[in-house]
């Protein structure tokens, strides 16, 4: 894979064309990246490549379901505990990380985070894909070709490893002192 067709890609996609019927995006296996017009986190660049996903994730017991499609739209509109994206994001970010559902096991922002974390991602975060057939082959090789600040798999060497996996613990720990929200 060409690590310059997601670093220099020829769109990028905001959340309006990707949340859009019929989406843009193909309902096949691939490699999606993130960029931001707006750093997330003092430090960060921003209108550059910050992270990396692929769908499916290769699974040993069953076959995934996911998708380009579904897992981009997913970052989007979903909530904090299916996406580690929306998890860092909002840390970056400083939104309060809750305990949530009937046992209080799930971690998200709660309805209002997430809300916002939504509408940030919808004003300041872009993306573009890739297909391919084995996404997951890709993964490896574009973690450790590109500088992906906000990709913590396969990226212990990053210099922002350290800082955003310390601020998801807090974030975590915090959330657990916490009473379930409902």
């Amino acid at each position: 894979m060409d690590v310059d067709d997601l670093r220099s890609p020829d769109h990028l996609w905001s959340a309006g064309e990707v949340l859009a019927r019929p989406s843009p995006v193909p309902a096949t296996a691939g490699v999606y990246g993130w960029y931001f017009d707006q750093s997330p986190y003092p430090g960060l660049p921003a209108e550059q490549l910050l992270y990396v996903g692929i769908a499916p994730r290769r699974m040993a017991t069953k076959a995934s379901k996911q998708n380009l499609r579904t897992r981009v739209r997913y970052h989007f509109r979903g909530n904090a505990a299916g996406s580690t994206l929306r998890l860092s994001l909002g840390c970056l970010l400083g939104l309060e990380l809750r305990r949530v559902g009937s046992r209080g096991t799930r971690l998200t922002f709660g309805a209002a985070g997430e809300a916002e974390l939504s509408r940030w991602m919808g004003e300041h975060a872009r993306v573009c894909w890739l297909e391919h057939a084995e996404p997951w082959v890709a993964e490896s090789d574009l973690i450790s070709r590109l500088d992906l600040p906000l990709n913590l798999d396969q990226n212990r060497t990053h210099p922002f490893y350290g800082r955003l996996k310390g601020l998801r613990a807090d974030a975590r720990e915090k959330a657990r002192a916490l009473g379930v929200v409902t």
